[in-house]
């Protein structure tokens, strides 16, 4: 762990304490003249002493304080160099599906566990994409977990990016998976390659043995599919039931003739440990390099600033003050 302080100069502050600690030394001696005058006894040190002392320290805690330090830690661990999983999920209008008005919705639901199977690949880069009618990729492979954490958050979300064919009845294809494979979304040296899809499965036809074919190029690209459904969800629109959507029965058996053709696994939302479990199983073991990733940062100012008060406090306690 190291402390750093992000802004130095502004420790400058401090010496703004030099001014009443010069006025007290002032009329410290002024006071002692007047005392041999007058031969009246001196105090005792510590009377004027301390109020100087607890000057300095405030002053020089108000510095730090201004500084803005931080404390970082550092943190070093265990990076897969051969081994690569993209988590996709869904955003297509039916991932708006919930059982009732307040309940959750599949969109919160896959976002939530995605957040959990990436928890549970420690040690694995992991990336987050998006599906439609396409793949976008939000975040690329990484091994920092607050990375993936705030993509789900900031990123993610109902058509992001929307389909292109907008007049379709169902703006997801299982099929967009394909390219994945004949795109750069992997680094190019790395071997072990896995997509963890969370999905409601209703998507268009698709040729689940051209998407097989296509995952299955050198290097090949392993799958497991996690299913965010439930059969009598609707769409909400401003608190009421969109007729024009209904939870296709049928999105189970989509993902299952998929999950054959590529070999891959399908999982139900209850089952994300299994599925985590699962990818681990298919990625195996392999080389790794230590990697160094800052994790955490947290600011001393405020605790700077308020111990600032204590030696006031403590001054202003003083019997017979």
């Amino acid at each position: 762990m190291t402390v750093t302080f992000l802004t130095p100069l502004a420790a400058l502050v401090a010496l703004a304490v030099v001014v009443p600690v010069a006025i007290a030394l002032l009329v410290s001696r002024r006071a002692a003249r007047i005392r041999g005058a007058l031969r009246l006894p001196s105090p005792r040190q510590r009377s004027w002493a301390a109020p100087v002392v607890a000057l300095v320290l405030a002053g020089a805690l108000v510095g730090v304080a201004a500084a803005q330090p931080v404390l970082e830690r550092t943190t070093r661990f265990q990076v897969r160099s051969d081994a690569e999983v993209y988590v996709v999920v869904d955003v297509s209008r039916s991932m708006l599906a919930r059982s009732e008005r307040d309940a959750p919705a599949r969109i919160e639901r896959a976002k939530s566990a995605a957040v959990d199977v990436r928890e549970q690949l420690a040690g694995i880069k992991v990336g987050m994409a998006s599906l439609t009618d396409r793949v976008l990729p939000h975040l690329f492979p990484s091994a920092n977990e607050d990375a993936f954490r705030a993509t789900v958050d900031q990123s993610v979300g109902i058509d992001r990016p929307p389909p292109q064919e907008r007049l379709s009845a169902n703006g997801t294809t299982l099929e967009a998976l394909g390219p994945v494979s004949t795109r750069r979304f992997f680094s190019p040296a790395v071997e072990r390659r896995l997509l963890v899809v969370v999905t409601d499965g209703e998507t268009r036809p698709l040729n689940e043995g051209a998407v097989a074919a296509t995952l299955a190029r050198p290097p090949g690209i392993e799958t497991v599919f996690v299913h965010v459904w439930g059969a009598d969800e609707r769409v909400y629109v401003q608190g009421i039931a969109a007729p024009d959507y209904r939870a296709d029965p049928t999105s189970r058996a989509s993902l299952d003739r998929l999950a054959r053709a590529t070999r891959g696994a399908v999982y139900s939302e209850d089952e994300v440990g299994a599925a985590a479990r699962e990818a681990e199983r298919r990625l195996g073991s392999g080389p790794s390099v230590v990697q160094r990733d800052r994790r955490e940062r947290k600011p001393l100012a405020p605790l700077a600033a308020l111990a600032a008060f204590l030696p006031l406090g403590l001054l202003l306690g003083r019997p017979g003050r």
